[in-house]
């Protein structure tokens, strides 16, 4: 998963407020919307309930996941593994019975060092002793001098302090961006809410020490901080070195901070390949009906090059492959092509969603709906979509199929909910991100601990379902989702 960052400007894929529906009176019984009647006759509504049982007892999806990660490994675009991927997956859809292609994607593989952090100079030093902190470099930073570097570190919270501080302060400095992700917002379902808040600053941080003449940034990992574990990440582009510091780190160099002078020494060698060809995976199972019109279900198949890429984003995978598998091993027939995306590099410039944008420019207004799962395999609560209002109510009778799980809320938003279906979005396609309730992700995501330890295989059973569930649902629906 990354976030977009349009100059300083920030927009997190997963929004903070919700745009659902007004609360039902509890003084009557419940009234299906006409609209909703119409599109799920009684036949189809016992298939949605046959999709959604089989995929609570299938483990389809978390064995192709422990192929991914113990097997092939991390999958960063470009590399030997994210190839094995790709060619496994597109293999392992034909063996379904879809129809798959391979689609250019271009790309540039990020490379890096062995990197490392030391305290040199701090208040209560012992003579002759340094401290290790543990760093990860950031994709888009410039990389450290042979030898490293060393300077003092200037502790900031916010842009607001930083624009105070300003050149004097900060010029010839190393900056910490010492911004903690909120656990209570994650606690409360909205995990997503509390990294948009916190990410912004990975993202634009070493931009904007740089124009101040900063020699290097440091920021505080996004994401909760109990393992000491660094998260890597996207930064906007900088000529500074760039890097994340785990949130126990971030914490002792605060604490030191406040006492008096802190200096760090760096080495973070990175290198950004040339430009080389990785792919999308697409295959269709095709419409009996009407195979022009497309329901996407996806999820992105690169990941960082730190962790095996569990929950970010082989789950999101995985369980798309799993809504082609209940539904050929089931024998049901979709009306409209049902088409499964594996994306690549979502992490590292989402050049794979651009590319799919553009070459099936034509086709869009025959994309009926496009979904991605890119928050994990935790429990699902439901989905987040970009719909009109008369969808939603459209889509209530899969609400009451996955009640059962507790996966039945569907929460309008203002904007994309995943990365690689925004530009579909942006051209009117209705979507819709899975929504996990996120405990976890954010502690492991983008570290070395993002491996298939950390997914349950009964949540990742409840993923399936909602993916397949709503896959078929919208490639079955008497007509297209109402826009």
């Amino acid at each position: 998963m990354r976030a977009r960052f349009p100059l300083f400007l920030f927009l997190f894929l997963i929004p903070a407020l919700s745009q659902g529906q007004k609360a039902k009176p509890w003084n009557s019984l419940p009234k299906e919307a006409e609209a909703a009647t119409r599109a799920f006759p009684p036949p189809l509504r016992n298939e949605l309930a046959q999709i959604r049982d089989a995929a609570l007892q299938d483990d389809y999806a978390y064995r192709q996941l422990e192929h991914l990660t113990d097997s092939i490994g991390p999958r960063p675009q470009g590399s030997l593994q994210a190839d094995a991927a790709v060619h496994y997956v597109a293999d392992e859809l034909r063996k379904l019975g879809l129809e798959v292609h391979l689609e250019p994607v271009p790309v540039r593989r990020f490379l890096r060092g062995n990197d490392a952090a030391e305290l040199v100079e701090y208040p209560g030093q012992v003579p002759g002793t340094t401290q290790k902190i543990y760093i990860t470099a950031l994709y888009g930073n410039a990389p450290t001098p042979e030898g490293g570097i060393t300077g003092e570190v200037v502790v900031v919270h916010d842009f607001d302090e930083f624009k105070v501080l300003g050149k004097e302060k900060i010029a010839g400095k190393i900056v910490l961006w010492d911004v903690h992700y909120d656990s209570r917002k994650a606690a409360a379902g909205r995990a997503g809410s509390a990294y948009g808040e916190a990410v912004r600053y990975r993202g634009v941080g070493a931009l904007a020490a740089a124009e101040l003449g900063a020699v290097a940034s440091m920021v505080r990992s996004a994401g909760d901080g109990e393992v000491r574990l660094p998260h890597t990440g996207w930064s906007a582009d900088a000529h500074i070195p760039a890097g994340a510091v785990s949130a126990e780190d971030a914490d002792l160099i605060a604490r030191l901070a406040s006492h008096g002078t802190v200096r760090i020494h760096l080495s973070l060698p990175t290198h950004v390949g040339p430009e080389v060809q990785s792919y999308n995976v697409i295959a269709d199972l095709k419409g009996s009906e009407h195979p022009e019109q497309v329901v996407i279900v996806s999820g992105h198949l690169d990941s960082w090059d730190l962790g095996t890429g569990a929950i970010d984003d082989g789950a999101g995978v995985v369980v798309a492959m799993e809504t082609a598998e209940l539904i050929q091993r089931l024998r049901l027939h979709p009306r409209r092509t049902i088409r499964v995306i594996a994306w690549m590099n979502e992490e590292m410039g989402a050049t794979g969603r651009d590319v799919y944008a553009k070459d099936h420019a034509s086709e869009l207004g025959d994309h009926v709906a496009a979904m991605e799962s890119d928050l994990g395999a935790e429990h699902p609560l439901g989905f987040h979509a970009k719909i009109s209002e008369a969808a939603q109510q459209e889509l209530s009778p899969i609400q009451d199929v996955l009640t059962m799980f507790g996966a039945n809320l569907l929460e309008r938003v203002p904007d994309s909910p995943e990365t690689d279906i925004e530009p579909l979005a942006d051209k009117g396609v209705p979507v819709l991100g899975i929504w996990q309730n996120g405990l976890s992700y954010f502690k492991y995501h983008h570290t070395p601990a993002d491996t298939l330890d950390k997914v349950v295989p009964e949540e990742l059973r409840e993923n399936a379902a909602c993916m397949a569930v709503m896959g078929y649902a919208l490639a079955n629906m008497t007509e297209p989702l109402l826009k």
